[in-house]
């Protein structure tokens, strides 16, 4: 049973969310917040597996009470999901410590597998904010080194996408992805996902 606490300013929303999350039979709602603050408290006093929290609310916004969680509460893994589809915004919360954003404008479906994905401990974003993530212009440094494809590549590795969903995800081949992976690694000086992904928010693709 995956247990979660909702944080968002509306009602109305959280609501609609609660009814779609409790039609799961794996998934339990534990409480809601109505703004960042009690987000905050209520986390620590139920010790949910997943916050789900919008970002524009008062007090802590979702940034800032993504950044308290993992000093108060780093057991919690955190998906945000806001009506803000911006690169600056996602880039934020990723690296305040979300694992995960879902746009509100996707489906029932992405969001259920949001929530399922950040509680085993992967990440996730939806197709919306994939699709920012990888029509946005990148740093210089990055595309100096790389070519277009391999860009488009270690984008999605430091979202969390294994090879075979980057294969899917770009139409090309699992050996293509292989081979790109390789040459990232090779150009990059870099052993490691954790590492590609260090580079990838230092040079403004996943992160400002």
């Amino acid at each position: 049973m995956i247990r979660i606490l909702l944080a968002d300013d509306h009602a109305i929303v959280r609501e609609s969310l609660r009814g779609v999350l409790e039609r799961e039979p794996d998934l339990q709602v534990l409480g809601e917040a109505g703004d960042g603050d009690g987000a905050l408290k209520l986390a620590i006093q139920t010790a949910p597996d997943v916050l789900v929290t919008d970002i524009s609310m008062p007090g802590l916004d979702g940034v800032a009470l993504t950044k308290r969680m993992q000093r108060d509460a780093p057991q919690v893994r955190i998906l945000a999901l806001s009506s803000h589809l911006d690169r600056r915004i996602l880039a934020n919360m990723l690296d305040a410590g979300a694992l995960g954003y879902v746009n509100k404008a996707a489906g029932r479906l992405e969001l259920l597998a949001g929530i399922r994905a950040v509680a085993a401990g992967g990440k996730y974003m939806c197709q919306h904010c994939m699709s920012l993530l990888i029509a946005q212009p990148v740093a210089s440094n990055a595309e100096a080194l790389l070519g277009r494809r391999e860009i488009e590549v270690l984008t999605l590795i430091a979202a969390g996408l294994t090879s075979i969903e980057i294969s899917k995800k770009l139409f090309i081949a699992l050996g293509t992805v292989e081979v790109h992976r390789r040459n990232i690694m090779r150009k990059l000086d870099q052993r490691n996902v954790a590492g590609l992904t260090q580079y990838a928010i230092r040079n403004g693709l996943i992160s400002v």
